[in-house]
């Protein structure tokens, strides 16, 4: 039951990481605009804020469909915002010469793993590829 309780714990830290990653990434675009985009989520696409995190690739097409090819712009910030918090580098396994194409819904599954493997935030630190 403990296992469970920790899951638990960590699921939540993941999604309010997460939340407060998007929110720092859509203030960039100011606070009226930050607003106006969860509306049009939730109304538009059906998505309201407290189900992003569960539904990652949804919110993607959704900004995809709200800013085009500017959406990855958007979606790269949330990946900043979210590494400066858990402060998890990917390490690339692949030839040093070969570039990984890394995408967000990637990046905010390895950023889970990482939080529910270490059962605490503060505990979070992979070392960043050569």
């Amino acid at each position: 039951m403990k296992k469970y309780l920790n899951n638990t714990k960590s699921e939540k830290q993941y999604e309010a990481i997460l939340l407060q990653s998007i929110d720092e990434a859509l203030l960039t675009l100011g606070q009226n605009v930050k607003m106006s985009i969860y509306f049009h989520l939730q109304t538009k696409f059906g998505l309201p804020k407290q189900e992003i995190p569960n539904r990652i690739t949804d919110f993607s097409n959704a900004l995809e469909k709200i800013f085009g090819a500017a959406s990855k712009k958007i979606e790269i910030l949330i990946m900043k915002f979210l590494n400066d918090k858990v402060q998890c580098g990917y390490q690339w396994t692949g030839p040093k010469w070969l570039v990984p194409d890394l995408t967000f819904e990637e990046y905010v599954k390895i950023i889970k793993s990482t939080i529910e493997s270490s059962g605490n935030i503060t505990e979070v630190s992979l070392n960043e590829g050569e």
